[in-house]
């Protein structure tokens, strides 16, 4: 079984960092992060702060072409996502893996259309939720890589593994991997899109008993979605992701809801726009999904006009 050595890393927000400061750590050797030409003058002029310290890590450009990597981690945003998979290309050999943190259920076969499933591990972020400010970013240190592939045993998985051990990174192998990801699907549909227009944390979405039964009934959307997509023991789903929703921290907030504080476009597409394609395409009613993406194409639209306005004044 061929070891993994070289890791590329392409992404550096809110997930991405966590993992660099790990693999920085590790291997900084072996390590690198992708970068275009714009990114890397913007970290080289405003470098990027873990934790109170400095991420000095190794960059690397889309075309330089002597660096192959054995592991690629992709952990953009769902937008950036097409740009990693162009980019990414120069890196790519016979036996390299690549894994994508993106949040969803459809960034693994998006990158398979180009890289072949051969290539390609299901794999998801779990744990706190990091807090970025400006170029400072910070993370209590609560964190799990889960991933894993449809059929198990599997070699690449067990490759995977080897370097998360000596890397002293915490990983999950689940038994059935579609049915963990669906689950944080779930979990991401029900409560990012929501607290981001109520601007509530965790802890006040778990004390209010009339937002948890709208969370509840936005899962029973996911859930009859995902058993229409072949997704094994969906009965157990909304417990097991109301459960999840108790271990968060009180005073977090979802990445969604830090977008919208901070003025960003978010990821709804990825969440509601993914539940109403695959809705559609089962013949399945989504209401509460449809009125969470309405609410966030006003919420993009007044953005951009905000954003117009300020460069007008300019």
């Amino acid at each position: 079984m061929k070891k993994i050595k070289k890791v590329l890393l392409c992404g550096l927000g809110a997930v991405g960092t966590v993992y660099a400061d790990k693999l920085q750590k590790f291997d900084a050797e072996n390590f690198r992060v992708l970068v275009d030409e714009n990114r890397l003058e913007r970290y080289s002029e405003n470098p990027i702060y873990f934790n109170d310290t400095k991420l000095d890590v190794k960059y690397i450009t889309p075309d330089d072409a002597n660096f192959k990597a054995d592991l690629i981690i992709i952990a953009t945003k769902i937008t950036g996502l097409a740009q990693a998979i162009d980019e990414i290309n120069n890196f790519v050999q016979d036996d390299t893996i690549i894994i994508p943190l993106l949040n969803g259920v459809t960034s693994e076969e998006i990158i398979a259309q180009t890289y072949g499933w051969d290539k390609v591990l299901y794999a998801y972020f779990i744990g706190h939720s990091s807090v970025r400010t400006g170029n400072y970013i910070k993370h209590d240190g609560i964190n799990t890589f889960v991933f894993g592939a449809d059929k198990l045993p599997d070699e690449r998985v067990e490759r995977v593994k080897e370097y998360f051990d000596k890397a002293e990174i915490n990983y999950k192998v689940p038994d059935d991997i579609r049915h963990s990801l669906w689950c944080k699907f779930m979990l991401n549909v029900a409560s990012n899109p929501t607290t981001a227009l109520l601007r509530m944390t965790f802890g006040e979405m778990l004390e209010n008993k009339h937002f948890m039964q709208l969370a509840i009934n936005i899962m029973k959307e996911v859930q009859a979605v995902a058993n229409a997509e072949g997704v094994r023991n969906t009965h157990t789903m909304i417990d097991e992701t109301v459960a999840h929703l108790h271990t968060m921290v009180p005073d977090g907030k979802t990445s969604m809801l830090q977008d919208v504080e901070a003025g960003r476009h978010t990821e709804i597409d990825m969440f509601t726009g993914t539940m109403l394609e695959l809705g559609t395409k089962h013949n399945i009613p989504t209401p509460y999904c449809k009125f969470l993406n309405e609410m966030f194409e006003i919420i993009h639209e007044n953005q951009d006009i905000k954003a117009s306005k300020l460069l007008e004044i300019k």
